[in-house]
């Protein structure tokens, strides 16, 4: 299983609250690494089951305006941990007027959150028809889906290559992907089941839009002037070969969308497999 850092991470200095609310699980380590960005770990409900890359509706109470009642505040939010860890993990921004993220923010190990137990979601591979090269194109929180995917062994088992991309507008805003991508590669029980060439396999590209990077570019950007392909040493896109999947904004959402549809690929679902899947039930 892999957690969050020990030194940076807040840890749990109190025995788990019965749960009061309804669907509840307590939190068991928050981690926050910008003013914008946080993750925070919850129990599992021994009932859940699902696949890597879905996602789940999470919460607080709040106090109803009109009828003064309290009832569940609840909003799409991916599960970022693969679907044999014990427990669940999930990333997000902070939005200081924000109806949950506001208070969300200030959640701490020990306190409870909702969480509704009934994960649905189209990031899945069941949505994809088999192919050799997976692309993950995530912007910010969007990651969270792949963050789950990418920890979850069926992925390397079912591609010759996997290609995570990354654009996020700071630096910092970086840092999760940049640990989840260390921690994956050095995995030594992801190591021991995918076997020999498990490190030549995955590859990770973050760019930044706003502060200087390494890697400075729109990833839609990127892909048009060729650089992606360069800089990794890979081949274009082809839909005989590759398959996508997308979780960002809206604007990057029907862009990439677009850009793929040009080089011949065709948008899945989970009752109808191809080339591409969009995650439509939340934005960054």
């Amino acid at each position: 299983m892999t957690e969050l850092s020990p030194v940076t991470q807040t840890q749990a200095q109190k025995a788990p609250k019965a749960p009061t609310l309804p669907d509840a699980q307590t939190v068991t380590s928050v981690k926050h690494y910008t003013d914008r960005l946080f993750a925070f770990r919850v129990t599992r409900p021994a009932s859940l089951r699902f696949r890597s890359g879905e996602f789940v509706m999470l919460g607080l109470m709040q106090t109803d305006e009109k009828t003064g009642k309290e009832k569940p505040l609840l909003r799409a939010y991916s599960i970022a941990s693969p679907s044999w860890d014990e427990e669940l993990e999930f990333y997000s921004i902070k939005v200081q007027d924000g109806p949950l993220t506001s208070r969300l923010q200030h959640i701490e190990p020990g306190d409870q959150i909702i969480l509704r137990p009934k994960p649905v979601g189209t990031l899945v591979h069941d949505a994809l028809l088999p192919g050799k090269r997976l692309w993950f194109f995530a912007t910010g929180t969007g990651i969270a889906p792949f963050a789950s995917l990418l920890r979850d062994p069926q992925t390397y088992e079912d591609y010759e290559e996997i290609i995570l991309t990354h654009t996020c507008r700071e630096v910092g805003e970086l840092d999760y992907g940049r640990e989840l991508i260390e921690n994956i590669r050095s995995d030594e029980m992801l190591a021991e089941l995918i076997g020999e060439g498990f490190h030549e396999k995955l590859k990770y590209y973050p760019t930044t839009t706003r502060e200087e990077s390494a890697k400075m570019g729109r990833i839609t950007d990127l892909l048009r002037a060729g650089d992606v392909y360069g800089d990794l040493g890979i081949e274009p896109i082809r839909p005989e070969t590759d398959r996508a999947m997308i979780c960002g904004n809206l604007a990057f959402n029907l862009e990439l969308k677009a850009m793929l549809e040009e080089m011949g690929l065709e948008e899945g679902a989970n009752s109808d497999p191809k080339q591409y899947v969009v995650e439509k039930a939340f934005l960054d």
